[in-house]
């Protein structure tokens, strides 16, 4: 059943009566699955319980693990003072001592107070006044006395810390996590990193940074196994022979490593580090997407207020509406809001520079938009340019055999915008099947190529019921130079082939999105507002008709927030979208034909367009037996 959408099958607004009036939300909004796999993370205290935490940047990944960990840092028995000390027996293993925060300084003065005359028996005063490091001192009994037993390197003195550190090492090098030596003055010479700082609390890399540089991943790994890594002196390292080596011990304290990447990179460490697993052990995943709930909403509205209250504005309700408008437009779901939470405020600044007073309206922030839009439009004015001087071949009124209107999506950076992509289809007796220009030509990715292969599958289960498929068939892209990828245009190619099979005219004031299975039944696609907008600026350029619209899959309905102009056209009659779930009805709309259905001797009615296209493949299947 061709279905066209009416006006209020279109319009999609929030009612401004309906939006609360709510204080700021604590935590992060929409993520409940990923603040209980961090608390999982963070609490368990057993060896691997680090933490790979993926998500889209403006999701709150940062600002939740503070929260967390900031939940965890009281902890005395984890806050120690940290101290290298001569290992007389083997210089090159200096010992690695903890002591109770506050301790360190008084053990070092202890320490180099120690005299040559004296030195035993102060020794054995000493055991009396730390006896958590006994054993180091007893061991020290054992060897006469010399100035670089005296020394303490204490590397972390936390007198006064009453919480466990929390690093984020922005620059991640050997040296920045850790630490160097400076080849001169034994155990005196060690300088500690990032991780060694973090120790018995939590240290946050990019997990991106850190495979960037070669060797520190797998130096990651040996540190998180409590091997403890030999520190080079960074002044002569590389140079052969010259290297000057020291091995401490490790520090007593685990290390809580959180990573910071992307779904990619967990997938690919995943699959080509069989450590991996073993290591990092809770993965939370932080959404880009969120039901538009009451929670949910009320959430969004709370961190826009109390965003606006920071930078000095204040927020109308038709502003707010608009703001969560966006919020979904973003999201490509009437259902759904971003997770992106600072892309909101992003858009609530811009808007804040052009309202009056401080006070942001719904007008400010479609004012904003359109600026976005009119700062990152050159590339498609130049298309609509080229379109309207003749220079892009298409049409966008009467009909054309085996050429259709095809909508594709192009990017720069965080913008996008829509354009009519023109496709064409050629047929002849064959054997070759279809061929796919883009692909011979280097431009066709590899979800578009199995696309292509989903076409030929329909016509086969569609058409060579009682001979075989042999066609020659080629589909293409025209006018086009930049690679295709994708599944979003193959309904388009399969009416452009159907219409080139059949001999079928068909309609050019129709633009087409969708994807196809081998059944015919057309599947959502991405961008749908944006392939939408796109065909409605070509027609504005080539001159509105009152006729042309846009097929999209009926599974898009819930995607559709279209700009208010296009809304108002559709009211108005002047624009048209058609909702469809298959193929034959999108063949319907676009010939003027019936498809048919197969009687039961199996043959479709006379004057249907799949008895036009099955009678052709027939006959091109006839005229190539000879070849």
């Amino acid at each position: 059943m061709i279905s066209e959408l009416k006006s209020e099958d279109v319009v999609f607004h929030y009612d401004i009566d309906s939006i609360p009036s709510c204080p700021e939300r604590d935590g992060i909004i929409g993520q409940d699955r990923a603040y209980q796999a961090l608390r999982v993370g963070l609490k368990t205290d057993r060896d691997g319980y680090n933490l790979f935490v993926s998500g889209d940047f403006g999701t709150g990944k940062l600002t939740a693990i503070r929260t967390e960990c900031e939940k965890l840092r009281d902890d005395p028995a984890r806050i120690k003072d940290v101290l290298y000390v001569a290992n007389p027996a083997r210089p090159e293993s200096p010992f690695t001592l903890l002591l109770e925060a506050g301790r360190g300084a008084a053990f070092r003065h202890d320490m180099s107070s120690l005299s040559e005359e004296h030195f035993h028996e102060d020794l054995l005063e000493m055991i009396e006044r730390y006896p958590e490091i006994r054993n180091y001192l007893t061991f020290l009994q054992a060897f006469p006395f010399s100035e670089s037993l005296t020394k303490v390197n204490l590397v972390l003195d936390r007198t006064g810390t009453t919480k466990r550190p929390f690093i984020i090492e922005s620059h991640p090098s050997f040296e920045n996590l850790f630490g160097w030596y400076d080849g001169t003055s034994g155990h005196m010479g060690i300088h500690i990193g990032s991780y060694q700082a973090a120790a018995g609390g939590f240290l946050v890399i990019t997990a991106e940074e850190l495979l960037a540089k070669e060797g520190l991943w797998d130096a990651l790994k040996r540190h998180l196994d409590s091997t403890g890594m030999a520190l080079t002196d960074r002044h002569v390292q590389g140079e052969i022979g010259k290297e000057a080596r020291i091995r401490p011990e490790p520090i007593p304290l685990a290390t809580k490593v959180i990573l910071l990447g992307n779904d990619d990179t967990y997938e690919t460490l995943t699959e080509k580090d069989d450590q991996f697993l073993r290591l990092f052990k809770v993965a939370p995943q932080f959404d880009y997407l969120m039901k538009a709930s009451r929670e949910n909403i009320e959430g969004t509205v709370g961190y826009l207020l109390h965003s606006a209250e920071k930078h000095g504005l204040r927020l109308e309700k038709s502003a707010i509406s608009e703001l969560l408008r966006y919020s979904s437009w973003f999201a490509e779901s009437r259902d759904e809001l971003t997770c992106q939470l600072s892309l909101l405020g992003d858009l609530m600044a811009e808007a804040g520079i052009i309202c009056t007073d401080g006070v942001i309206t719904g007008s400010d922030i479609l004012r904003a938009i359109d600026t976005r839009n009119y700062i990152t439009s050159i590339t498609e004015e130049k298309i609509n340019s080229e379109i309207a001087s003749g220079e892009l071949i298409i049409s966008v009124s009467g009909t054309k055999t085996g050429i259709v209107n095809g909508l594709a999506v192009m990017d720069r950076g965080l913008a996008s915008f829509g354009t009519a992509a023109v496709i064409s289809a050629t047929v002849a007796p064959g054997t070759e099947g279809i061929i796919n220009i883009e692909h011979e030509a280097g431009l066709s990715g590899e979800l578009h190529d199995k696309g292509i292969l989903i076409l030929e599958g329909y016509l086969r289960k569609m058409y060579a019921r009682s001979f075989p498929l042999s066609v020659y068939a080629g589909i293409c892209f025209e006018q086009n130079y930049s690679e295709v990828d994708g599944d979003s245009a193959s309904s388009s190619e399969l009416y452009a082939l159907l219409s080139a099979i059949g001999e079928l005219p068909v309609r050019q004031d129709i633009a087409v999105t969708g994807s196809v299975n081998q059944m015919g039944i057309l599947q959502p696609v991405g961008g749908i507002n944006e392939k939408i907008s796109g065909f409605w600026k070509t027609c504005q350029t080539c001159g509105l008709t009152g006729k042309q619209g846009v097929i999209i899959p009926r599974s898009n309905i819930k995607s559709l927030i279209l700009p208010n102009e296009i809304e108002a056209a559709i009211t108005e009659g002047k624009f048209h979208i058609w909702a469809l779930s298959t193929v034959e009805e999108g063949m319907e709309l676009l010939t003027g034909m019936k498809s048919g259905t197969r009687d039961r001797k199996g043959n479709f009615p006379p004057g249907s367009f799949n008895r036009q296209i099955e009678d052709r493949l027939r006959r091109l299947y006839e005229a190539g037996k000879g070849n």
